[in-house]
């Protein structure tokens, strides 16, 4: 009875310290990433006067990058991990894809920092941002037109930026919300990341097509932007036109 009751005190106290200790086996830095990506796109798009609704349901891909740090302050660079997901099929029209993980990097965007943690959020407009960003790496700014991007009531205000905007940027840092610059920064698919993500080397073009399952970590990513985006917007004559072009 003793040795029963003993064992029944120990699974008790043991039972806290058991999932933590699962969990800290079994997610992947890789996975955190995924399920940080997903929590700040909720956030973010729980804030008043956010992203809005029209840019998004334009958009053919988002970059979610969450915690971009600044390092070696006197020279103001900074560093971040996150992942995109795009619209599938050949005109973009389809469901969001899996998510393939991405590294954005920067040495004259750090000030803007301001030393702390800065999440960002990044809407690619038309196919031909999507097809820099599938390439091995891209300059934005230079690669790609990057810009501001405009939130709530400033969007109707904003539509040269728009015309002229591959890649439209955002950001959140101490509860702030705003579009940023991100101009002179990199974009590049983290190919090491994604291989032991997925356990397979995969290009961001292949994960992003739409035949790669979305691993559970991504789940939440692509469940928001499925429910708050379901369908692409765009213009339909504008996609094809631009898919005749490639």
């Amino acid at each position: 009875m003793n040795r029963i009751v003993s064992f029944a005190v120990a699974v008790f106290l043991l039972s806290p310290i058991l999932p933590a200790a699962n969990k800290t086996i079994t997610d992947t830095h890789e996975e955190r990433r995924l399920r940080a990506s997903g929590d700040v796109l909720q956030e973010i798009l729980d804030i008043p006067e956010n992203i809005p609704p029209d840019l998004l349901n334009k958009a053919e891909c988002v970059v979610v990058i969450p915690g971009t740090k600044k390092f070696a302050i006197g020279m103001g660079g900074s560093f971040g991990r996150g992942a995109m997901s795009c619209r599938t099929g050949t005109d973009y029209t389809g469901p969001w894809s899996a998510p393939a993980l991405y590294a954005l990097e920067g040495a004259n965007i750090g000030f803007q920092l301001g030393g702390v943690e800065t999440d960002f959020v990044l809407l690619v407009m038309n196919p031909k941002g999507v097809g820099s960003l599938l390439k091995s790496k891209v300059k934005l700014g230079a690669d790609a037109a990057a810009a501001a991007g405009p939130k709530g009531r400033d969007a109707a205000a904003a539509t040269d930026v728009l015309m002229r905007a591959e890649i439209l940027s955002y950001s959140r840092s101490r509860g702030l919300f705003a579009g940023i610059s991100l101009e002179g920064s990199t974009l590049r698919q983290d190919n090491s990341a994604n291989r032991k993500l997925y356990g397979r080397e995969l290009s961001a073009r292949e994960i992003v097509s739409g035949k790669v399952g979305v691993p559970p970590a991504g789940q939440t990513m692509v469940a928001i932007l499925r429910q708050h985006s379901p369908r692409n917007l765009s213009d339909p004559k504008s996609l094809r036109e631009m898919r005749s072009s490639r």
